[in-house]
């Protein structure tokens, strides 16, 4: 079998078409075209057209997603980045030779240039009255058959060039998770918030409770791991005398892919210096509110079951009175002893390991909790133990002043007053390299260049981290986060070629 075949769609009608074209000197693929009008600028100028032709022409360019034949006449849908338009072709207005070329060389999916007149259809659609064309790109790949699309979900995600090309809702979703960054950027900047880039490749991984990926530098001869979290770079930063920072960040976490987790993601991290938890809860709340009206033009909006009220304020539960509400159990009043017997009776799992109550308030929170916070839900004063990088709470032995936040069960931000005390801070990386050295794989490192960083005095700081591709789910009404990825990581599949010691089967 021919490698080639086994991995490309290529139609061999269009193949032969693009051979007889070469063969008869036509020019194919020209480097540039000069298109005057878009088609939206072309909807818009001309939106009350009549049914006589324009004075003036437009020229244009796009992709054809329909083609319907009348002997001799033909009507096409041509399509760019903005809208469709409709095509009127004439073989009186082009001329025999060139008609005839349309009628036998260009199919749906191909790259034409046009230029003519405007005029409104006896039915009221805007048109373009064809007097000339040019062929810009032939398509090899024939598109999905005309009324159906491309439903294939698998082959959705791994062609998403297919998908953006004939699903117009899915380009208007990657349009707006396009605005929602910007927006985000918009609004730290006009806060006096830098923007700033820190390693992909860390010597040590840390900032989050994730299992890395390892690769290795040949020429410095040492393990590297693509970052989980840019967070103990960027308190550097703050270290260094930046007071208020941020960072679009791609992250890598070799983990489970499920509809809320891949394995590359995007977050904002945030930190501010002089400001602890409870500023970043209102950093949050701001920074998502102006997203939701902004995107939407008001607060309240849908998703999947649920109408969702982002109008400030937001609900606030301590971990402890957000199980006692939702849960039923007023944990930290229980010996170790009971708690086990309830978390064996409610079927949690985990919870043979847990040597104090407020390992139980983790456990029973996320098992009869999270999935009931569909409002967006603020929980703070998280037990020291699941917060490496927090600082102690002020008030509450054994507990930091951490949050995270809540939307439709989903944890969207995560944040704290962060751990400035160095000794402190060492400490806690112990235990997490004992867990790490004893098999957990989502244990942290210690990384000494951080401790010798807050050992120079990092002043107090909040920081938060939020989940990009979480939030363009939620104001999208995406159910998946392989919807609002551009090219998620799926298994490899037969449209990948092969690795260079496999051999094709005959």
């Amino acid at each position: 079998m021919d490698p080639d075949s086994m991995h490309l769609n290529f139609d061999q009608q269009r193949i032969e078409k693009l051979q007889e074209m070469r063969q008869a000197g036509i020019s194919l693929f020209p480097p540039e075209f000069d298109r005057k009008e878009t088609i939206t600028e072309i909807k818009t100028r001309y939106s009350d057209i009549g049914h006589e032709k324009s004075e003036g022409q437009v020229t244009t360019a796009g992709r054809l997603y329909t083609v319907r034949n009348h002997g001799k006449t033909i009507f096409a849908d041509l399509g760019d980045e903005g809208g469709r338009i409709q095509l009127y072709i004439r073989k009186n207005d082009l001329g025999d030779e060139k008609f005839a070329a349309f009628n036998s060389l260009v199919d749906r999916g191909d790259i034409i240039g046009v230029r003519g007149y405007v005029f409104r259809t006896k039915l009221g659609e805007i048109t373009i009255w064809v007097e000339d064309f040019q062929l810009l790109t032939k398509s090899l790949c024939a598109l999905p058959e005309k009324f159906h699309g491309l439903k294939d979900i698998e082959k959705r995600y791994r062609q998403r060039y297919v998908d953006l090309m004939v699903n117009l809702e899915v380009r208007e979703t990657f349009r707006t998770r396009s605005r929602i960054i910007t927006l985000i950027r918009e609004y730290l900047t006009s806060r006096d918030f830098l923007e700033f880039e820190t390693p992909n490749l860390q010597p040590v991984y840390g900032g989050a409770n994730a299992r890395p990926f390892t690769t290795y530098h040949n020429f410095l001869e040492q393990t590297l791991y693509m970052r989980i979290a840019p967070e103990l770079y960027l308190k550097r930063l703050v270290v260094g005398g930046f007071e208020r920072v941020f960072e679009l960040a791609r992250n890598f976490r070799n983990e489970d892919i499920d509809t809320h987790h891949n394995p590359e993601f995007t977050m904002v991290e945030i930190y501010e210096a002089y400001r602890d938890f409870e500023d970043m809860m209102a950093l949050t709340e701001g920074i998502i509110s102006h997203l939701v009206h902004e995107i939407h033009g008001t607060y309240v909006i849908p998703y999947e079951d649920a109408t969702l009220d982002f109008t400030p304020p937001w609900k606030k539960l301590s971990m402890e009175d957000a199980v006692k509400e939702y849960g039923g159990i007023d944990v930290l009043t229980h010996t170790v002893a009971e708690l086990k017997e309830m978390a064996r009776a409610k079927k949690i799992e985990g919870y043979e390991a847990a040597g104090n109550p407020r390992e139980f308030l983790v456990l029973f929170f996320e098992a009869l909790v999270e999935d009931q916070l569909v409002q967006p839900t603020f929980i703070y004063d998280f037990p020291v133990e699941n917060s490496p990088l927090a600082k102690k709470h002020r008030s509450k032995e054994g507990f930091t002043e951490r949050f995270e936040l809540f939307i439709y069960g989903m944890e969207v931000a995560n944040g704290f007053s962060e751990l400035n005390d160095p000794l402190d801070q060492l400490e806690r990386f112990k235990k997490q390299d004992e867990k790490r050295r004893a098999g957990d794989l989502e244990a942290q490192m210690i990384d000494y260049d951080f401790i010798n960083a807050l050992g120079y005095g990092m002043p107090p700081t909040g920081g938060v981290g939020l989940g990009i591709d979480r939030l363009v789910m939620l104001l999208t009404n995406k159910n998946s986060i392989k919807e609002v990825i551009l090219f998620p990581q799926m298994k490899r599949g037969s449209e990948l070629p092969m690795e260079h010691d496999e051999t094709p089967e005959e």
